[in-house]
């Protein structure tokens, strides 16, 4: 397509160049061909225009990306002045018997510590969504307190409760940008206790 453009542009432009040539020699011309080599001209100079606005879209293009970016990678995206690296972490560790939610800035400092027991759940009562919803908007009203908005979610564990206590964050109030499945999975690691004789 690129060298097509480049043969039509290069090909009106000769045109141009000759009509304007014979019209130089001739000193007049018949049926207004001035009209016609300006035609000409300026549809050759819009052509050149439109690929050179293409491959500015096209840079714009390659330079976002609506991806966080890898880390160590560079990235013009930022939220409320802070780039993807310096946003504050929630980390949601959820198993079967409760939801612990922590939010940490950037560098590991705790900020926020929160889980289902704290909340008031007792039991079994603390191994469900419902608790651990709870746990997810009590820990959002505190980091607002603390003057946070976006956040990164890493999730480790396999509880009832992961999904729900990230929709609790969105209810307080976060506006989580990334979500990280942190969950440690064995490749045959250690033997596993024995079975529970019922």
């Amino acid at each position: 397509m690129f060298k097509l453009n480049c043969i039509l542009v290069s090909s009106v432009n000769n045109v141009c160049r000759q009509l304007a040539a014979s019209v130089n020699a001739n000193g007049s011309s018949l049926c207004g061909s001035v009209g016609l080599q300006r035609t000409l001209c300026s549809s050759a100079v819009r052509l050149q225009e439109a690929k050179a606005s293409s491959t500015e879209a096209e840079n714009t293009n390659t330079d976002f990306s609506k991806f966080p970016p890898l880390p160590g990678q560079d990235s013009l995206l930022r939220w409320e002045g802070k780039t993807f690296e310096e946003i504050p972490i929630v980390h949601i560790k959820s198993t079967y018997n409760n939801t612990h939610i922590q939010l940490t800035e950037s560098s590991g400092k705790s900020m926020v510590r929160t889980s289902c027991g704290t909340e008031g759940f007792k039991n079994v009562k603390k191994a469900t969504p419902l608790a651990s919803q709870s746990a997810g908007v009590s820990a959002a009203t505190k980091a607002a307190a603390k003057g946070v908005t976006f956040v990164r979610v890493v999730v480790k564990g396999l509880g009832p409760g992961r999904w729900s206590a990230i929709e609790g964050l969105t209810m307080g109030g976060l506006k989580v940008i990334s979500i990280t499945d942190n969950t440690p999975v064995p490749h045959n690691g250690c033997r596993p206790r024995k079975a529970r004789r019922m």
